[in-house]
């Protein structure tokens, strides 16, 4: 099995999956990176008690209030023409935020795959990793979401 980055990259450009985190991301305030990384964990077969959760979620948190999200804020906020501002080199720094925000979540992932248990069984249900990160990270557990998610992600 391939490293959690490259897996999460691999995983992010299969049909449906980008908008399935999107959605995830937009309308239930999980974290993608999260999530991906509790898929993969199941993949290659990691459990996944409370206390490896905790320690994923308390990173996660910290990457994502201290880099990814000021980031995105700012790339988002980039997007938007200013009839002050050439558009080609308001671009050009938007590029550059994109990538500075991806280099933040790829981090984030490196992270999580150095503090992820080892592989200890056979593979775990994806959905059942999902749910439980799901409400390590917060309250409310969009289960219609996870599964979604979970039925798009390669094998």
């Amino acid at each position: 099995m391939t490293d959690l980055w490259d897996w999460a990259v691999q995983a992010y450009a299969a049909e449906g999956v980008q908008a399935a985190c999107l959605d995830l991301q937009d309308s239930a305030d999980q974290d993608v990176p999260l999530l991906l990384w509790a898929a993969w964990c199941a993949r290659t077969g990691r459990p996944l008690d409370a206390e490896t959760l905790e320690a994923a979620v308390d990173l996660t948190r910290a990457w994502r209030d201290q880099a990814i999200a000021p980031l995105r804020a700012v790339r988002q906020r980039l997007k938007i023409r200013h009839p002050d501002l050439d558009d080609g080199a308001r671009e050009a720094v938007r590029s550059q935020v994109k990538a500075a925000e991806l280099a933040a979540e790829k981090a984030l992932l490196q992270g999580l795959a150095d503090q992820s248990p080892p592989p200890a069984a056979a593979a775990h249900d994806v959905l059942t990793a999902l749910a439980a990160t799901s409400r390590a990270w917060s309250p409310r557990v969009p289960r219609t979401l996870l599964q979604t998610l979970a039925e798009r992600l390669p094998a």
